[in-house]
């Protein structure tokens, strides 16, 4: 079943129990995150707010925030949509009158990706005057520097060659008529924007709020640069996406959204944006960013105002990352014919750890898979980077980890890539958008296996760790290579003895990690590890030399993930919030 605005979606979803309304009273400062957070944590369903204070509009929240919803939003499981649209690429190279008859479906998708112009619009039934302060944005955390728009749809046109973006930046509220824009590195709203600005020029933009979920999912997809999220929006639901002109500026704009801001972005003009508590887990430095000017405001009658929270894994973006690199994911094979598969980890913020599965055909192919991905696209912005062989399932944690138990040596399979651009949200080098990459190499070689301590001393030396340092509060040994090492303080100090221990030798990897990390817990430690790190400062081994100019490693490869001070500070929701939605949690079901 397709789907062209967001409220038929909405039906469909509480037609099949996977929609609860709330009709009591909530706030959205703080309050509505805790909720969502924890119905997200409790498998519950959509929940559509219908009473918040302050405003005439009633909220939409986790709307894809399951894999069911995810596939009654495509119409079929995004793997098989995945492996359907690469194997139609790769019999459509060349181009063949056959294709027409064989590959039918996929054809007729192809054809629905054109998007088309309408001249009545459910999106303009009402036209007003801007007043964003009516609109029910959250406030998600209780640092955050104001209250933000969290799941905008911001359409832009290249002012060269007029092509369109539509992208998702977080959005600060800062008036009745003025927004933040956090157009980040690497963003496709960005470049636009960075040509008009050299040209000194206004730029108008449009903003859709409540979409169908097709063209929600393509505006968060990592397309190449230059690829319409429309026609991507119109290939997944197997229906074109239509557009209308807007009413105070001259571009098109969605035709079936709920809301749309109209407006423009000054060149050279900049305010001071953030914090925000981002899907890092942490919240984000403030900064200046540019600012949108509300032109004017339109909507569809009786409309809802959709939002999402992002923070500690797991949250909505877990479902809508997933589902986009499941579909996605198999065009790598395209750029680079060794690539089997990757997989980019939700619990890492997506960007901090990627696998990738190669079929090396010469000797350190996978090297030169890993560089090249790490120039490409969204994929430039990943910290780091694991080749393993092709028989791998980069999804799989575990078997990833045992290819590196395999295959990694340090010396000859780490790269560390120094001073590079790197995500905008990542802190940890202290320097924004700048820092440190690294890429293992844990493909098969020809060459010795890595020796092995013995298992019993081992077993030994890892029960008297907390004993002989106090400041070890627990230690966790996953899947025979990753060492986890839960401490108070010092974690680049308790390290150096750990990588250092002849006893812990057979050992590929060990982390130390803060008191607020779960070690046993697989979803929480990989976002406490890899959220907290800087590859240049803060990864050690057993032995490093210089060999000439390049250094050389040799042994245990140690990490200190512990949080460190200048490190921005993670999303905790307030007690007196926690202990509100406790005692109002039964009542928000009954009305």
């Amino acid at each position: 079943m397709s789907f062209t605005d967001l409220q038929q979606f909405v039906s469909h979803l509480e037609a099949n129990n996977e929609l609860k309304r709330v009709r009591v009273e909530v706030d959205a400062e703080l309050e509505i995150t805790e909720i969502a957070s924890r119905a997200l944590r409790a498998g519950m369903p959509a929940l559509l707010f219908e009473n918040v204070k302050g405003s005439p509009y009633p909220l939409l929240i986790n709307t894809l925030a399951s894999s069911r919803r995810i596939e009654m939003a495509l119409g079929t499981d995004p793997d098989t949509l995945g492996r359907d649209l690469i194997r139609f690429v790769e019999h459509a190279m060349p181009p063949s009158p056959k294709l027409l008859f064989s590959e039918t479906a996929m054809v007729k998708r192809m054809l629905h990706s054109r998007p088309r112009s309408v001249r009545r619009a459910l999106s303009q039934e009402v036209v007003e005057t801007p007043n964003l302060d009516a609109l029910p944005i959250l406030k998600s955390w209780p640092e955050d520097g104001g209250r933000f728009i969290t799941l905008p749809q911001v359409f832009t046109y290249d002012p060269v060659n007029g092509k369109r973006n539509v992208g998702m930046y977080r959005m600060q509220h800062f008036d009745a008529r003025t927004t933040g824009m956090h157009w980040q590195i690497q963003k496709g709203g960005g470049f636009q924007y960075f040509q008009a600005e050299k040209r000194n020029l206004d730029f108008p933009l449009a903003v859709a709020l409540g979409t169908d979920p097709a063209m929600l999912l393509a505006t968060i997809a990592a397309l190449p640069e230059g690829l319409d999220e429309a026609m991507f929006a119109g290939f997944l639901r197997n229906k074109r996406t239509d557009f209308t002109k807007a009413t105070s500026i001259s571009i098109s704009v969605p035709a079936n959204a709920e809301f749309i801001l109209e407006g423009v972005v000054r060149p050279h003009e900049r305010r001071m944006e953030g914090p925000f508590g981002d899907h890092f887990g942490h919240y984000s430095a403030a900064s200046e960013f540019p600012v949108f000017h509300c032109t004017a405001v339109t909507h569809r009658k009786n409309p809802i105002y959709p939002a999402t929270v992002v923070g500690i894994p797991p949250m909505e973006d877990k479902y809508l990352g997933d589902a986009t690199q499941q579909v996605l994911g198999p065009l790598a094979k395209l750029l680079h014919s060794e690539v089997q598969s990757l997989w980019a980890y939700y619990e890492a913020g997506f960007h901090n750890l990627l696998v990738v599965s190669i079929e090396e055909r010469y000797q350190k192919e996978a090297m030169k898979t890993a560089l090249g991905l790490m120039g490409t696209q969204q994929l430039s912005l990943t910290k780091c980077l694991i080749t393993v062989p092709s028989d791998v399932d980069p999804r799989d944690f575990s078997a990833v980890m045992h290819a590196v138990r395999e295959n990694f040596d340090p010396h000859f399979d780490f790269m560390m890539l120094p001073k590079v651009p790197l995500d905008t949200l990542d802190f940890t080098s202290f320097k924004m958008n700048l820092g440190s990459k690294m890429i293992l190499d844990a493909t098969r070689k020809r060459r010795e296996r890595r020796t092995r301590t013995d298992t019993s001393a081992m077993r030994r030396e890892l029960d008297a760790l907390a004993s002989r340092d106090k400041r070890i509060l627990d230690v966790n040994l996953v899947d025979e290579t990753l060492l986890l090492i839960r401490v108070t303080d010092g974690g680049a100090d308790v390290l150096s003895s750990i990588v250092r221990s002849p006893a812990l030798e057979g050992i590929a990897l060990a982390a130390a990690v803060s008191a607020d990390v779960n070690i046993h817990d697989r979803e929480n430690y990989i976002w406490g590890v890899f959220t907290r790190f800087d590859c240049e400062r803060d990864v050690q081994f057993t032995e490093t030399t210089l060999h000439g100019i390049s250094p050389v490693y040799k042994g245990m490869m140690g990490i200190d993930a512990t949080w460190k001070p200048g490190y921005q500070k993670p999303l905790v929701m307030t007690d007196t919030i926690v202990k509100k939605v406790d005692e109002r949690w039964d009542h928000y079901w009954k009305l």
